[in-house]
C-alpha cells in the first residue's frame, strides 16, 4: 500500500480496499443464460430482481443474494484503461449478481469507495490483452486514501454537486449532437428530392429538361457509352496482339444487363419529385458494374489495392494500405479519377459504404468493392456518392441486402436495380455544392461538440482527483481522524473474527470428549 510521494491533509490517513471493504465475492452466484430464461418463465415483474454483471445491469432473476447498498466493480470486461469510462457503481436494494463482477462492502460510506474507484488508474492491477482482469487479491490490494468520516460526506456532497452541474452540460452536447445527426439526415432527404434547389430551378429554367427527355436521353447515354468502352477494347486487343498476346486476353465488355422497372412497391415509398426529374433505376448510368480484383494483396507492390477498410465517411482512408504487381490485375482493375466505389459486404451497418477515387495515386480495388462505371454525362461523381449515403439509398439498401452471420450483401444485380433520382448535371453541381458547404459546417460542429465531451469527461476526472487529494473540500480540525476510525474498524473486524471461531473451537472440543456411560 502506497502513495509515493503523494502527501494528504492532517487528519487523513491509507489503507487498502481489502482493509477497508468486506469482499462477498464468495457469495456470487452465476447463472447462465438458458436457466435464468426458464426461471424468468410464467413470473410477473414484482417477483423479479436485477441481475448484474461487470458494468451493470445484464437481466432479471427470480430471486435475490444481497440486500443492502454495496460497491460493484468489474472483475473482467470492464474498461479499466479507459480513463473516462465507469469501472464501479453503487446497487441498492435485493439483487443478484454473477461472477464477471466483485462486490464491496465499505466499511463507511459506499459513493466515496465508488468514486475512488472510478478515479483510480488500473494499469498495474489488471492482466490479461484482449480481456482484461482485476484478480480478488489486485482488487484488495489496491490503496485508497481515508479521509475523516465527516469529511467524506462534505466530499460526496461536493463531487456529486458539481457531477450534476456537469451532467447538465453534457447532456445538453449530447442533445445537440443528436440534433445535429437528424438535421444531416434530413439534409441528405431533402437534397435528393429537389428541395434544396427549388430557387435553383426558378431561375435556370432554360437549363431543364423534361423527366421524359432525361429519361430518353439516359438510355442513349447508356448505349453510347458501352459502344466506348467496345472501341476501347478494341484499341487494347490491338496492342495485346502486337506484343505477341503475352498475358490474358483483355476481357471484352459485357453487354449491359436488361434493368427491370421500379416496381409500384418501390414507387410508393419514394418521394415525389419535380417535373424535370424522374425515379428510375441506377443501372442507367451505367453499361455494367464491376467486382474487384479477388487475388491476395501483398504488403508491397507497385500499386495500392483498395479494400473495404479504406471506405470511411463517405472518402478514401489512405492507412493501413495493400499492394499488388501483378500487370493483369493492374490492366483489368486499374481505378480511374472519378470512380464510385460501393462497399458490397461487411458488417449489416456498415455494408453500403461508398467514396470517390480521386486519382491520388495509382490504385486498384478488391473483391468486395464495386466500381459503378457510371457515365460522367448523366451523373457526377459526387452526386451519386452523397445519393449512396443518404436515407433513401440506405432504407432501400436495407431491403435487398442479404444477411449472413455478422455479415450482410448487397451485390451488383440488386445495385444496378436502386432507386436513383435523377436530374440535370447543372443542377446535380448545385446540389453537391450545398451539401458540402453544409455538411462541412455539421462537421466542425460535431467536432466541437467531441472536444467539448472530452473536456467535460477530462473535468470530472480532475474533479475526483482533487477530491481524494484533499483538495476539493475544505478540512474541519473537530473532526475525528481517519487513524481512530481505521483503528476501530481493524478492532471491530478482529473481534468479529475471533467470535466467529469459536463456535468451531467449541465443536471442535465437544467432537474430542468422551461419552459418557
Amino acid at each position: 500500500m502506497s502513495f509515493g510521494k503523494q502527501k494528504f491533509p492532517a487528519g487523513w490517513d491509507s489503507s487498502t480496499i481489502g482493509d477497508w471493504c468486506e469482499n462477498l465475492d464468495s457469495k456470487r452466484i452465476p447463472i447462465n443464460s438458458g436457466e435464468r430464461k426458464a426461471r424468468l418463465s410464467g413470473k410477473s415483474d414484482s417477483e423479479l430482481y436485477p441481475y448484474y454483471g461487470a458494468t451493470g445491469q445484464v437481466g432479471r432473476i427470480d430471486g435475490y443474494l444481497f440486500d443492502g447498498k454495496y460497491v460493484l466493480i468489474g472483475e473482467d470486461g470492464a474498461p479499466f484503461l479507459d480513463p473516462f469510462r465507469a469501472k464501479a457503481y453503487i446497487v441498492s436494494g435485493r439483487f443478484w449478481v454473477n461472477n464477471h463482477a466483485h462486490i464491496l462492502e465499505p466499511k463507511a460510506h459506499p459513493r466515496f469507495v465508488c468514486h475512488y474507484l472510478n478515479q483510480f488508474r488500473y494499469a498495474d492491477h489488471v492482466t490479461g490483452t484482449t480481456r482484461l482482469k482485476l484478480t480478488k487479491a489486485a482488487l484488495q490490494n489496491i490503496p485508497i486514501p481515508i479521509a475523516p468520516l465527516n469529511e467524506q460526506d462534505r466530499i460526496v456532497a461536493k463531487i456529486e454537486e458539481l457531477f450534476s452541474e456537469l451532467d447538465k452540460g453534457l447532456e445538453y452536447l449530447k442533445q445537440a449532437r443528436a440534433q445535429l445527426a437528424v438535421y444531416r439526415q434530413a439534409l441528405l432527404k431533402h437534397a435528393f428530392e429537389g428541395k434544396l434547389t427549388t430557387d435553383w430551378r426558378a431561375t435556370h429554367t432554360t437549363q431543364l429538361e423534361s423527366a421524359d427527355q432525361l429519361l430518353a436521353r439516359l438510355r442513349t447515354e447508356r448505349e453510347t457509352l458501352y459502344q466506348q468502352q467496345l472501341a476501347e477494347w478494341s484499341s487494347v486487343i490491338e496492342v495485346w496482339e502486337a506484343a505477341g498476346k503475352k498475358g490474358p486476353k483483355p476481357s471484352k465488355p459485357r453487354e449491359p444487363k436488361k434493368l427491370r422497372a421500379l416496381g409500384d412497391d418501390v414507387r410508393e415509398r419514394l418521394a415525389a419529385l419535380p417535373p424535370s426529374w424522374a425515379w428510375d433505376a441506377l443501372g442507367w448510368m451505367t453499361s455494367g458494374v464491376e467486382y474487384g480484383s479477388a487475388a491476395k494483396s501483398s504488403k508491397a507492390g507497385t500499386h495500392v489495392v483498395l479494400r473495404m477498410g479504406n471506405l470511411q465517411n463517405g472518402k478514401l482512408d489512405w492507412s493501413d494500405l495493400a499492394f499488388s504487381s501483378d500487370a493483369a490485375e493492374v490492366v483489368q482493375y486499374l481505378l480511374r479519377p472519378g470512380d464510385v466505389l460501393f462497399n458490397r459486404t461487411n458488417s449489416p451497418e456498415w455494408v453500403g459504404k461508398t467514396a470517390i477515387y480521386r486519382g491520388e495515386r495509382p490504385a486498384l480495388f478488391a473483391g468486395y468493392l464495386i466500381r459503378i462505371n457510371h457515365s460522367p454525362k448523366v451523373v457526377r461523381s459526387e452526386y451519386l456518392n452523397w445519393f449512396l449515403n443518404s436515407p433513401v439509398a440506405k432504407q432501400y439498401g436495407n431491403t435487398v441486402k442479404t444477411d449472413g452471420v455478422n455479415q450482410s450483401n448487397i451485390n451488383g444485380d440488386k445495385l444496378v436495380n436502386y432507386p436513383f433520382a435523377y436530374c440535370s448535371l447543372a443542377e446535380q453541381g448545385e446540389i453537391v455544392r450545398i451539401l458540402e458547404e453544409t455538411v462541412s459546417l455539421i462537421d466542425r460542429s460535431e467536432q466541437d461538440i467531441e472536444a467539448n465531451l472530452q473536456k467535460a469527461e477530462a473535468l470530472r476526472q480532475s474533479i475526483l482527483k482533487k477530491a481524494f487529494a484533499g483538495e476539493l473540500v475544505p478540512q474541519d480540525p473537530a473532526d475525528e481522524p481517519a487513524a481512530l476510525l481505521l483503528t476501530r474498524i481493524r478492532a471491530e473486524r478482529a473481534a468479529a473474527a475471533t467470535a466467529s471461531t469459536k463456535p468451531k473451537l467449541a465443536r471442535a472440543r465437544d467432537r474430542k470428549r468422551p461419552v459418557s456411560a
